[in-house]
């Protein structure tokens, strides 16, 4: 049986890093190649065509040292208490390890475990007061600094240790669970404070520096390189790209920086990728453009507001890209547009591929939440979009996001088991009107939508269609009816990729159903 897999969010500490110079050799003429070693006259000339061939692009290895000093101050360790935390983070009661989420378990925060000297019963469980330990950092001179928001949710007290080891009771200015990010303030002045690196410029194969406290060990310092940039690392924080690292990130190191080899902060340590509890190369960070974005936010108002269009987006797979007449699987594909939305008011419509926002590309259906998310309500976006093959554009004005609304649009009812009946099409599937009271229930406008009785043939079964699911459009096409259904459905070629757009319960996405060969 396969080890379950699970994503850790962290917890971290103090410390610092730096960079010495790595040299990057270029490729092309008019650069000489460092000189070989004495070798035999007869393979000279094997020698040097190797040796240009096998030259390496990257030499010397950096050296962190100036860096941690002059960073290492600016870095904080935090403690975080309270009697209602374990009520508040993890529900009552510690969960047993299935009932925790697959992905993205937090440790010292929902669900952790008591530290090594906390506060504990005499039979190893947790008293009256639970207790959780981070890191953080701070950004100017007069006492605020960030750190995760799981470090400090739910605490009563919240205590600040600089690396001079004074301590402070620090206030929580604000804290916003989408982001993971919490903005502290401690009574202090004259503080050394981290400047802010441009987290956009990143790229894949840059060495980068972790400081933390893994497992307590304070002032801990961890290197390694950006793996990838713009990772959507689950659905509770889709509003971040984050910076995936290979930095060894562990217990201890949530809220600490990721720094750049000029020592600029580029990325808070926030979670890791793990199927042991323990580092295991996969580690993420909140990108400091985000980060800074909502520290801003709650230092002015305490709260964090996104802007939204009201769209539903899944990804473009191959079988799309020829159902859709679309050159590429780039873009985010519009599954659902939500009544009364901007996205509405502009003419959006299921099917839509939208390819850019304000010239900024969208090459996944991850992309285009953060890049929403991040501009305020009552702006104006231009979108890029494909319809049906060929380009044209809307201007969308954005509304506040509200995730309850959001929510509230998604309960669905399953229709009633709708009787068989025969397939008349190449798709092997059979269908079946709706009434005005399961329409009702459904929340199907009058006329939408119609039920599958059954599949027949393997195309449906392997595209994934389920009796029971309901039809909404087939292609860019409203169905409303059985004869409809039937009438696009007659359309599909032997050679051609039908694109069901499919509710079924909360969910609606587009399915690629090809027909059966022969």
């Amino acid at each position: 049986m396969k080890p379950t897999l699970r994503t850790l969010a962290l917890v971290t500490a103090t410390a610092a890093a730096t960079a010495a110079a790595t040299v990057v050799l270029p490729i092309g003429a008019g650069h000489s190649v460092p000189a070989a070693l004495p070798m035999a006259a007869s393979s000279a000339t094997v020698a040097t065509a190797a040796q240009a061939i096998d030259a390496p692009m990257v030499t010397g290895l950096p050296d962190f040292t100036q860096l941690v000093e002059r960073v290492g101050p600016a870095v904080v360790s935090i403690e975080a208490t309270g009697s209602a935390r374990g009520a508040a983070m993890r529900g009552g009661e510690m969960p047993d390890d299935e009932e925790v989420p697959e992905f993205f378990r937090r440790f010292f925060g929902p669900g952790g475990p008591p530290l090594p000297g906390g506060p504990q019963s005499p039979d190893g469980n947790e008293g009256p007061q639970s207790q959780s330990i981070g890191t953080g950092f701070m950004i100017s001179d007069d006492g605020y600094l960030l750190t995760n928001h799981h470090v400090v949710d739910g605490a009563d007290e919240v205590k600040v240790k600089l690396s001079d080891r004074r301590e402070f009771k620090a206030k929580v200015v604000g804290s916003d669970p989408q982001s993971d990010v919490a903005v502290l303030k401690i009574p202090a002045t004259g503080l050394p404070y981290l400047r802010t690196g441009e987290s956009r410029s990143l790229k894949p194969g840059q060495w980068v520096v972790a400081i933390g406290s893994p497992f307590g060990l304070d002032h801990s310092v961890t290197a390694g390189i950006v793996s990838a940039v713009g990772r959507a690392a689950n659905n509770q924080q889709r509003y971040v790209p984050f910076i995936q690292t290979d930095v060894a990130i562990n217990r201890g190191n949530s809220g600490g920086p990721l720094l750049n080899t000029r020592g600029e902060v580029v990325g808070i340590n926030s979670q890791i990728f793990s199927n042991s509890g323990g580092y295991m190369g996969v580690s993420f960070a909140i990108p400091m453009d985000v980060a800074m974005n909502v520290a801003q936010q709650l230092k002015t108002t305490g709260k964090v507001s996104r802007g939204q269009i009201g769209v539903s987006v899944g990804a473009v797979s191959s079988d799309m890209v020829k159902g859709f007449d679309l050159p590429d699987t780039r873009g985010a594909l519009v599954n659902d547009v939500l009544a009364g939305s901007p996205a509405e008011k502009a003419g959006l419509e299921p099917g839509d591929v939208i390819r850019s926002v304000d010239g900024v590309a969208i090459d996944d259906s991850s992309d285009l939440p953060p890049v929403i998310g991040a501009m305020a309500p009552g702006a104006t976006a231009k979108l890029d979009i494909l319809r049906n093959g060929k380009p044209i554009q809307r201007n969308v004005t954005l509304t506040r996001l509200d995730e309850t609304d959001v929510a509230g649009n998604q309960r669905r009812v399953a229709p009633r088991e709708p009787a068989a009946a025969k397939a008349e099409n190449r798709l092997g599937l059979v269908g079946e009107d709706l009434d005005a009271d399961q329409r009702r229930e459904l929340g199907l406008k009058a006329g939408e939508g119609v039920a599958l009785a059954r599949i027949e043939g393997k195309a449906g079964r392997k595209a994934g269609l389920r009796p029971g699911d309901i039809v909404l459009r087939v292609g860019t096409t409203p169905v409303g009816s059985v004869s409809a259904l039937e009438r696009e459905l007659g359309k599909v070629r032997e050679d051609q990729t039908a694109m069901l757009l499919v509710r079924r319960g909360a969910a609606t996405q587009f399915l690629a159903v090809t027909p059966d060969e022969g």
